[in-house]
C-alpha cells in the first residue's frame, strides 16, 4: 500500500467513525429543551442518549458475527441509512416516543460503522499500519463524541437543536457511501486465516480477555471522571460556572492527537510498554485533580485524556494483533466490555462520591487502573518469551 493510499484509507476510516460517533450524543447539551417541548421530566429526556447506547449494546455481539462473514459494503450502507435515516425523523418528529424509537434504532445500526470497520482494518492491514490506523480510529471517537455535543449545544441555537440531526445525518451519509465506494476490499467476503472462534472460546482466552479486562477498567476510570467533574468542580473552592465547565470538555481533543502516536509508540516499544505509560499517566493526573487549583485540575484533563487514549489504542491494536480470525467478534466483545466498564463506573463510583467525595472517586479509579498497570506488566514479562498462538490459529470452531 502506497502513502496515498495509507493516507486515503485513514482519511476515510476517520471521517465514517467521526460521524458515526456525532450522532451519539447529539442531545446531551439540550436535554433541558427536550424536556419543556415534549414534556418530559429530566430521565425522560436522558432517554434519547441512553436508548442509543443501548443500541449499541445490544447489536455490537450480532454485527461482531455478521462481518466475519460477509463484505464490509452492504453492512456499511445498511448502517448509513438507517443511522442518516433515523436522524432525520428525529428532526421531523413531534411524538417524544418515535423520537426515543429512532434514536434506538440509530444505536442498533451503529455497529454497522464502528465494531465491524475495526475488524474489517484488521483483516486488511499488517500489524505495523493497523496500530497507526487504529490510533486514527480511536482519534475519530474523540472527535465525533466532542462534535456532536458542540453541534448539539453550541452550532446550532438550542432551540433549532433539530438541525444538528439534520447536519449529523449528512455527515453520516456522505461518510458510508464515500467509504462503501473507496474503501479498498469492501465487496469481498472477509478472508478466513485460521478456525474462526465463537464468543466462549474468545471469552476463555487469558490473553485476549485481559485486553478487555484492560477496555473495561480504562474506561471506567474515564467515564467517571469526567461524569462528577461538574459536582466536583460546581462546589466550593471553584465553584465554576457551567459555561467554564463545559469549555473544559474541549480538553478531549488531545485524545484526538494522541491515538495515532500511541499506535506509532506501540509500533516501536510494543503494547505492553504502552499500555504501562498511558496507565502511569492516567493515574498521575487523576491524582493532580486533587489540587485545589482550576490550572491543576486543567491540567490532570489534559493528562487524564492522553493517558486513556494512549491506553485504549494501546489496547485495540493487541487485541487485533492476537486474532487471526474471528475478528468481528473479538472486537465487538471489546466494544461491550468498554461500554460495560462505563455503566458499571459511573454506578458504582455514585455511591462513592455521595459518602467520600471527589478523592474518593480518585481512589477508587486509582484502584481500577492498579490492575490496569498489572495488566501491562504481564504484557510486557509475555513479549519477553515464545509468542503465545494467536487466537484462532488452529482446533475446531467453537461455539457463539
Amino acid at each position: 500500500m502506497s502513502d496515498i493510499e495509507s493516507r486515503r484509507l485513514q482519511g476515510l476510516v476517520f471521517a465514517l467513525v467521526a460521524a458515526a460517533f456525532t450522532n451519539i450524543y447529539l442531545t446531551q447539551p439540550v436535554l433541558p429543551v427536550l424536556a419543556r417541548e415534549f414534556g418530559v421530566d429530566e430521565a425522560g429526556a436522558s432517554l434519547s442518549i441512553s436508548a442509543a447506547i443501548l443500541g449499541i449494546a445490544l447489536a455490537t455481539l450480532p454485527f461482531g458475527k455478521l462481518v466475519d462473514r460477509y463484505p464490509m459494503r452492504p453492512i456499511i450502507l445498511a448502517g448509513g441509512l438507517v443511522v442518516g435515516g433515523a436522524g432525520l425523523l428525529c428532526a421531523l418528529t413531534t411524538s417524544f416516543g418515535l423520537l426515543v424509537t429512532a434514536r434506538l434504532a440509530q444505536g442498533l445500526f451503529m455497529p454497522a460503522l464502528t465494531t465491524c470497520l475495526a475488524a474489517y482494518l484488521a483483516n486488511r492491514l499488517p500489524l505495523a499500519r493497523l496500530n497507526v490506523v487504529m490510533g486514527a480510529y480511536v482519534s475519530a471517537t474523540v472527535v465525533g463524541g466532542l462534535g456532536g455535543r458542540l453541534l448539539g449545544g453550541w452550532i446550532h441555537p438550542p432551540l433549532h437543536w433539530r438541525y444538528a440531526f439534520v447536519s449529523a445525518a449528512a455527515l453520516v451519509l456522505a461518510a458510508a457511501f464515500a467509504a462503501a465506494r473507496w474503501l479498498p476490499g469492501v465487496g469481498e467476503t472477509p478472508p478466513r486465516h485460521g478456525s474462526a472462534v465463537g464468543y466462549r472460546q474468545l471469552l476463555t482466552s487469558w490473553p485476549v480477555l485481559r485486553t478487555y479486562a484492560v477496555a473495561f477498567g480504562a474506561f471506567w476510570v474515564f467515564s467517571v471522571t469526567f461524569n462528577y467533574l461538574p459536582f466536583y468542580l460546581s462546589a466550593p473552592p471553584f465553584e465554576a460556572s457551567t459555561g467554564l465547565i463545559t469549555l473544559l470538555y474541549v480538553v478531549y481533543l488531545i485524545g484526538a492527537v494522541t491515538g495515532p502516536l500511541a499506535g506509532r509508540l506501540a509500533n516501536r516499544i510494543g503494547s505492553g510498554p504502552t499500555l504501562a505509560l498511558g496507565t502511569t499517566v492516567f493515574a498521575f493526573a487523576l491524582a493532580l485533580t486533587l489540587v485545589p487549583s482550576l490550572v491543576a485540575v486543567l491540567a490532570g484533563l489534559m493528562l487524564t485524556c492522553a493517558g486513556f487514549f494512549t491506553t485504549h489504542a494501546a489496547a485495540a491494536g493487541a487485541l487485533n494483533r492476537r486474532l487471526t480470525s474471528s475478528r468481528g467478534r473479538g472486537n465487538a466483545l471489546y466494544v461491550l466490555f468498554y461500554y460495560a466498564g462505563g455503566s458499571v463506573g459511573i454506578t458504582v463510583s455514585g455511591y462513592a462520591y455521595r459518602h467520600g467525595g471527589w478523592p474518593a472517586v480518585v481512589g477508587g479509579g486509582t484502584v481500577v487502573l492498579a490492575l490496569t498497570l498489572l495488566i501491562a506488566v504481564l504484557e510486557i514479562r509475555e513479549s519477553g518469551r515464545p509468542a503465545p498462538q494467536p487466537v484462532g490459529e488452529e482446533g475446531p470452531a467453537a461455539g457463539a
